[in-house]
């Protein structure tokens, strides 16, 4: 997709997105633009956010292009046949978003078993996905990742290359407010079962996020190593460093009540950096792929 036809689309999704609802179903080249825009997700060729210069920086417009297919959509009874023919289910969404045709991927694995991935996510070659699992539309998974049981890819979340999400943990969709940060998972990355990512949070690459782990952007974050506190602030999300090491650990609760109790507070802690003991725990099995 070349530069000029990047910005023509974005210009004609921001239009769709300043129009009224009445004005939006009345104009005939709406559907077709979303169509296009969505085929782009598809195929990765545009993102909700993206690595420019040293940062993260999120893709208002493609935000307002998959909240302008929410508007757009009418409700639609699905049925998805099942391989002789018969009805294998039945689904009610909005008819702007199907599940993804994911028939062209190569190497692309997705195991029988109640697994849904909505239009307009892209995944890479190579990628793994265990059931149950759900991957929203606006979601980005690069090459090699596993996406394990009963995990989730909320959306607009981005994960890199060779990312292992563990059993049951989830990473937060944001679609509003229009601005936010999604959930950023580079590449390496391990999270562990049940662990939960919302509220932008960026994890760099080759971090490890322990079991039951749960960052968002109200819950600071002990860096045992260095000695800081990392926090989101209004300027910035909430950042894992790389190679960090995370596990769910507490902290005393103050006031006299909280002393009389002996409460504490979950917080998560860096208890360490990623070191080749980490690596060898971490490394992704290929006899798995």
């Amino acid at each position: 997709m070349s530069q000029s036809q990047l910005t023509s689309l974005q210009g004609e999704i921001e239009r769709l997105f300043a129009l009224p609802a009445a004005e939006l179903h009345k104009d005939t080249s709406a559907e077709k633009i979303f169509q296009d825009f969505k085929s782009h997700l598809n195929s990765g060729a545009v993102r909700a956010a993206e690595m420019r210069g040293d940062g993260w920086q999120v893709n208002l417009w493609v935000k307002q292009g998959l909240l302008v297919g929410f508007r757009l959509g009418t409700l639609k009874r699905m049925d998805v046949k099942g391989t002789g023919g018969d009805t294998g289910f039945i689904y009610i969404d909005k008819h702007t978003y199907p599940l993804k045709d994911v028939s062209g991927i190569e190497n692309l694995r997705i195991v029988m078993g109640g697994t849904s991935v909505r239009d307009g996510s892209y995944l890479a070659s190579s990628v793994v996905v265990i059931p149950p699992s759900y991957i929203n539309a606006g979601a980005y998974i690069d090459t090699g990742t596993m996406v394990d049981s009963h995990a989730l890819v909320g959306s607009c979340a981005q994960v890199g290359k060779n990312v292992h999400l563990s059993a049951a943990s989830q990473l937060g969709g944001v679609l509003e407010p229009i601005g936010a940060m999604p959930v950023i998972i580079e590449d390496g990355v391990m999270i562990g079962g049940n662990c939960g990512i919302y509220e932008g949070t960026i994890i760099q690459e080759k971090a490890v996020i322990g079991t039951g782990v749960m960052l968002n952007g109200s819950t600071p974050v002990y860096d045992t190593v260095n000695g800081t506190v990392l926090r989101k602030t209004a300027e910035s999300p909430l950042i894992i460093p790389k190679g960090a090491v995370v596990v769910a650990g507490s902290r005393k609760v103050k006031g006299s009540f909280a002393e009389e109790h002996g409460l504490s507070i979950y917080t998560p802690l860096i208890i360490k950096y990623r070191d080749s003991r980490t690596d060898k725990a971490t490394s992704l099995e290929d006899l798995l792929r």
